[in-house]
């Protein structure tokens, strides 16, 4: 995908998504996921660290009723989801950005059946939904630590004046 579309023009459907992205691809593709709300620099650090692990990054959001579904707190998202993947396929290094509806991303990740599924280091020794249909496929996961203080519910202490 060129690096000079509209931010707009990066955010798809799952149909589009795949067309685009599944196998038989000729570059690696990089899966993650996540509800990225509050958009800050921990978020950028990862997806950077991730973007450098292939060709091509695409970015799994959940969607405002699946954020809630986590049990995020009542007043989450924050921000619609929507704009979540706007910001986010606002990034040059994020290649496409697709919603899911679901609680987890392994209907989307069985579709796209990424060389490399990334998740972050608090999955250490936790279920990876998407990572047998990887592996299965001859992709690997990866897990990427966390920048230190930059968690969204850091983010969200420090606003509320709570720290």
């Amino acid at each position: 995908m060129s690096r000079h579309l509209h931010p707009r023009e990066k955010v798809l459907g799952v149909t589009d998504l795949q067309r685009r992205f599944a196998p038989p691809r000729d570059h690696v593709l990089v899966f993650t996921n996540g509800c990225f709300d509050l958009l800050h620099r921990g978020h950028v650090e990862y997806l950077w660290q991730a973007h450098r692990l292939g060709d091509r990054l695409v970015v799994g959001v959940n969607t405002d009723d699946s954020v809630r579904r986590l049990g995020k707190g009542g007043a989450r998202p924050y921000t619609a989801q929507a704009d979540r993947a706007l910001l986010l396929a606002a990034l040059p290094f994020v290649d496409a950005v697709c919603l899911f509806d679901e609680d987890t991303p392994r209907d989307l990740v069985a579709r796209l059946l990424p060389d490399v599924l990334v998740k972050g280091g608090d999955y250490e020794g936790s279920p990876i939904p998407g990572r047998e249909e990887v592996e299965e496929a001859g992709g690997r996961v990866v897990l990427v630590p966390f920048v230190e203080g930059y968690a969204t519910s850091d983010l969200i202490t420090r606003i509320r004046g709570e720290d």
